[in-house]
C-alpha cells in the first residue's frame, strides 16, 4: 500500500498530472480496486485524451469490474485516440481486447 499512499501524498500536495493519475490507476487496479482505478484513469485521460496506455488500462479496469458497455467504449475511443498519435500498437493491442469484449 506503500506505493498508493506516496502517489496519493502527491496527488495532496496538487502535483496532479496525467501520469500521476495513471500510475494511481495502474496501482488501484493491482490492488483490485477497480471503481478507484477507473476513476484515477479517466482523470488521466482527462490531462492528456491522447494517453493511450491510460484507455488500455481504463478499458481493463471496467471490464474487470464487470462494467461492459464502459470497458466497451473505453477502447474505443482508446484506439481512436491512438491511432490519431501513431501509437499503432497500443491500437492493436485494444482491438484485441475489444474484439474478445464484443464476443
Amino acid at each position: 500500500m506503500a506505493v498508493v499512499d506516496n502517489l496519493e501524498a502527491l496527488l495532496a500536495r496538487g502535483q496532479d498530472s496525467a501520469l500521476l493519475r495513471y500510475s494511481l490507476g495502474n496501482e488501484y487496479l493491482k490492488l483490485r480496486q477497480l471503481d478507484k482505478a477507473a476513476e484515477h484513469l479517466r482523470r488521466a485521460i482527462a490531462h492528456d485524451p491522447r494517453y493511450s496506455a491510460a484507455w488500455k488500462l481504463l478499458g481493463r479496469a471496467l471490464a474487470e469490474a464487470g462494467r461492459k458497455q464502459e470497458a466497451i467504449q473505453a477502447y474505443e475511443d482508446g484506439i481512436k485516440a491512438a491511432e490519431e498519435k501513431g501509437d499503432k500498437q497500443a491500437a492493436k493491442e485494444m482491438a484485441v481486447f475489444l474484439k474478445r469484449l464484443q464476443q
